[in-house]
This record gives structure tokens, sequence and C-alpha cells, in this order.
């Protein structure tokens, strides 16, 4: 199983500087995957532009939202935005796509929070024709370079839509910040859809775990005030790694459901966390 690490964009307040000094440590460190998380109201930085500063910044690592909500953009401009991040990496980016509960997420006029599954299905033909290099805006030109690739996406959520969007769209499923025991049925979900839609092989199955191993009590409460308004369920069993045995014991947990890929997401934004926890799972 792959090793992945978070970047710190969502931490309260972070200290946006950090951002391309931590994917550089994280590439040398030998991590699989740089990923974001995604959200509009709340005081960090941006997915696309963490993916964007860590694309500068390294040259080998891959790159990966987990997830942005992607209904909160009008579909060509995300397009636009995601073709070039995949573009200045060398074609390192997965996009991982959520559809996003709060209402404070959406605040570009017309792309409100109601209807956003429907609109996400016309969204992702969107990505598809902007990659692809059909013009836009009723004008002759298309808004990418030729040469643009279809950038893989991975979708999140617990929906019927999203599997379904999964299978048709996608490259497999990115569960929650939860423990192994309750993502257990949505990983089980989404190989059975999967199979039903005819795919072949098997989605590619990455979790979610965050991690303080540094300052515990401050990754404690990021965490707490980062799940404020999440629903209880969700909140009270958020998944936070403070020591070596708790992240081994992910590790294995996740390798025993058969998940491909495990990203520890950091709760504080200490760059010496990246070294903490490549320690542990060198």
């Amino acid at each position: 199983m792959h090793i992945g690490i978070g970047l710190p964009n969502q931490v309260r307040n972070v200290t946006a500087s950090i951002i391309p000094r931590w994917a550089a440590r994280a590439e040398q460190a030998g991590f699989s995957t740089l990923a974001t998380t995604g959200r509009y109201a709340y005081p960090g930085v941006n997915d696309t532009v963490t993916l964007a500063a860590a694309a500068g910044a390294t040259t080998t690592i891959g790159l990966l939202s987990a997830v942005l909500l992607a209904p909160t953009w009008p579909a060509a401009l995300l397009a636009k935005e995601i073709a070039g991040i995949d573009g200045v990496s060398g074609g390192r980016l997965t996009l991982g796509i959520g559809v996003g509960s709060r209402e404070d997420e959406f605040t570009v006029p017309g792309h409100g929070l109601r209807g956003r599954g429907a609109r996400l299905d016309s969204d992702l033909a969107t990505y598809r024709d902007v990659w692809g290099g059909e013009p836009v805006g009723n004008g002759p030109n298309p808004a990418v370079p030729s040469g643009t690739r279809q950038v893989p996406m991975l979708f999140g959520g617990y929906s019927t839509p999203t599997l379904n969007r999964m299978v048709r769209w996608g490259e497999g499923y990115i569960g929650g910040s939860l423990p192994a025991a309750m993502t257990a049925a949505a990983f089980e979900a989404a190989k059975r859809a999967w199979r039903a839609a005819g795919r072949q092989g098997a989605p590619k199955l990455v979790a979610l775990a965050y991690f303080a191993l540094g300052d515990t009590e401050t990754g404690q409460t990021n965490i707490r005030d980062f799940y404020r308004f999440a629903p209880e369920d969700i909140a009270a069993n958020v998944v936070l790694c403070t020591t070596p045995k708790t992240i081994e014991q992910s590790i294995t947990d996740y390798a025993d459901l058969g998940v491909d890929e495990i990203i520890f997401v950091p709760a504080t934004d200490d760059l010496d966390e990246v070294t903490r926890l490549a320690d542990i799972v060198a």
C-alpha cells in the first residue's frame, strides 16, 4: 500500500509560505502523493492554489485533491485550472471530487447548494470537453493547450449517485477520514458498483486519516474546529493519529481492506511533521 501525505492548506490560519516547502520535503522523504483538503468558507488556502504551489516545488510526487468541492466552481473555469496545474506538474495530478454539503461553501451566483448533484453530472462532461480541446465560450478557441490530457478523477461521498459518477467518469474512490471499520462498507460498495458497471480491473481505493505527532493538543483543537459543524456521527469519529502505534495501526487496518493508498492529512502546519511521519512509515 502506498503512503501519501496531505498538505496543510486547511489548517486554520495556515502560514501559506509553508506549503511549497512542505511539498518539497515530502517529496524528498519519499511519500507517494501530496493531497489537499477542499473548503472555501474556512481560513486556509484554496485547493487549486495549493496544488499549483506544490506542482512548482516538486518534480515526481503525485498530486491529489482529496476532495475538491467541484460544484462550487463554474465547470469550464475549474477544468482550465485543473488542466493548467496538471500541465505544470508534468501530468502528476489526480482530481478528487466531492459534492459538498455546507451552504456557506457555495458562493458563486448560480452555483448554490441546491441542485449541485445534477449540476456536477453536467459539469463532468464539460471537463472532458475542455480537456479534449473543444472550443469554449461560443468562440473558435479551446481553453487549454494542445496535448492536454484527460485528468484522472476519483470520487468521494456515500451516495449512490457518487458511485454512479465514479464508474462512469472515474478511476476510483476516496473514503472519509473515519475508522477503517466505518469506511469498509463504502469501499466494498465502490468495488461492487465497479463490477456491476462492467469496468475492467478494480477501482483505485484511497483512505484518509489525520495525524498530529508533535503538538498533539493543537492538532486535536484544529480537528475539532474544522469539523465543528459536521454531522455528529462524522465529527465524533474522525481519525486523528497521534503516536507511531496509531499510524501503524491505520496502515494495517486499511491494508487489510485492500486499500491502495492511505493519505495522512496534517492537523497542524508544523513543517517538522513531515519528517516525524516519514520516520515512522519509512
